[in-house]
């Protein structure tokens, strides 16, 4: 019994691993120019892996579920719930826009390929989320709500880009192959990581509705957005999400005592 908990975060794991291999096995192919050979990495985004990263975000949030109802919660297991997410919202996201800014190169005129220095800043994304989920587990403020935006909400927002490229909704695909509008993704999501923003929590633990208005308002955009908008409604919670932590930050978040 003491085991289900790790089990479904090494559920978690295991999906995040697969959507790494799902983005690594995206298409290339050998094209001639002029007498030269180039690889072109086509611009197709990779669907099964942000399908794998919404499954192991539900792992994500039955572990500690099942944890309390069996009341085995643990030091070991809050580790291995932050090892896992470093690779599912981390570094599979990190891969996701590594990928999505190849594609966008290739979209501009004249380019065959393009240098790993124009793409490492991707790589920023699973460095950050590392670093928030190192200083969650040791920072005592975020026991009922976070200090900064979720690694789980950043790895969420970026699965939904692919498919976003995929179905085009209102015409915001063309977007996502942009490098400017990536980067500035990228450095956005790195940013809202670490920094000293409380944002809610999306547990609901009083039957108050002055407690959870907030939280309520949140489910009620979700369901109405989402015939509206379909894979656009995962960005636009998002922008509700850090709005509303902004405007009404959760009051229940304690400060840490200053040390000497």
């Amino acid at each position: 019994m003491r085991q289900i908990p790790n089990i479904i975060t090494l559920c978690n794991l295991f999906c995040g691993a697969l959507a790494i291999i799902c983005v690594l096995h995206a298409p290339e192919y050998k094209a001639d120019f002029n007498g030269t050979d180039y690889t072109i990495v086509t611009p197709e985004p990779v669907y099964w892996a942000s399908a794998l990263v919404v499954l192991a975000a539900i792992f994500d949030f039955f572990d500690g579920m099942v944890a309390r109802l069996l009341r085995v919660q643990s030091p070991m297991g809050k580790e291995l719930d932050s090892l896992a997410d470093v690779v599912t919202f981390g570094v599979v996201p990190g891969m996701m826009l590594y990928r999505l800014l190849r594609s966008a190169y290739f979209q501009l005129p004249d380019v065959f390929d393009v240098s790993v220095v124009n793409l490492a800043p991707a790589l920023l994304v699973p460095c950050f989320a590392a670093y928030r989920l190192a200083k969650f587990n040791l920072d005592t403020r975020q026991s009922e709500n976070f200090i900064g935006v979720p690694t789980p909400a950043v790895g969420l927002l970026v699965a939904s880009f692919p498919l976003i490229v995929l179905y085009n909704p209102y015409n915001l695909g063309h977007w996502f192959q942009n490098i400017w509008v990536l980067y500035a993704i990228i450095a956005v999501l790195c940013y809202l990581m670490v920094a000293e923003i409380p944002m809610l929590s999306l547990k609901i633990k009083s039957k108050s509705l002055k407690d959870n208005w907030t939280r309520l308002l949140l489910i009620v955009l979700t369901l109405v957005s989402i015939p509206l908008l379909g894979f656009a409604t995962v960005p636009f919670i998002f922008i509700c999400y850090v709005i509303l932590s902004l405007l009404f930050p959760p009051m229940s978040t304690e400060k840490k005592p200053e040390q000497a």
